[in-house]
């Protein structure tokens, strides 16, 4: 618990995690509601989900199905940020 901060700052930073806003006041003002605040991935996200024991343990137990799972993580998490880019920018 005395980490927490520092590993949701490395799940930001691996695109795990994204920040962003939602202000439906905006709309009203004719400005997008949806506000984007994570930057592209700057860490790698095979080496943050490496870092959690759940998937650590079943890339011990199962390795070749850990990496095509851990494969479309990266891909999830990439389509989702590009997801989002597209948001903030309507």
């Amino acid at each position: 618990m005395s980490n927490s901060q520092l590993e949701m700052k490395k799940a930001v930073e691996s695109g795990y995690w994204h920040l962003y806003r939602y202000n439906p006041v905006l709309k009203n003002e004719g400005k997008n509601p949806f506000i984007l605040d994570s930057k592209e991935p700057t860490e790698n996200l095979k080496d943050f989900l490496m870092q959690e024991n759940r998937y650590a343990s079943l890339t011990l137990a199962f390795p070749e199905q850990a990496d095509v799972l851990l494969n479309k993580a990266v891909s999830d998490a990439k389509e989702r940020m590009d997801a989002y880019n597209r948001l903030a920018k309507d």
